[in-house]
């Protein structure tokens, strides 16, 4: 006799929107637009339809952010070079977690550029 597992997972686009938004936490309050997100991914990726994905690429794009802003630092002292990538990067951890909400929304997959693929 053979039991066949059937994972059912939920569509639920508001969670999938919402973990993206999360990131933005970060600037409203000053922390957590790592944690949120990585909770939210952590205890839904297994009831959510394409949470797993979306968790996945928020988390990439927090740590590539993380990345970014540690090698701007030194990059200061060269011609002020580090200031402008700083402010590019926070431009981009701004502007891409409203694109992918909105992605999210619509269904489609996560598309954040300039990641490293951590996860």
């Amino acid at each position: 006799m053979e039991v066949l597992h059937q994972s059912t997972k939920r569509i639920d686009r508001q969670a999938l929107v919402l973990t993206h938004l999360s990131q933005l936490l970060s600037y409203v309050i000053g922390f957590g637009g790592f944690i949120v997100p990585l909770i939210i991914w952590g205890s839904s990726r297994n009831t959510i339809k394409d949470m797993d994905e979306h968790g996945k690429a928020i988390i990439n794009l927090q740590l590539s952010l993380f990345l970014y802003i540690i090698i701007s630092i030194p990059a200061i002292l060269l011609l002020g070079l580090g200031i402008l990538s700083l402010i590019a990067t926070g431009i981009l951890g701004f502007v891409l977690p409203i694109v992918n909400a909105v992605r999210a929304s619509n269904g489609e997959s996560p598309s954040y550029f300039l990641t490293i693929p951590f996860v």
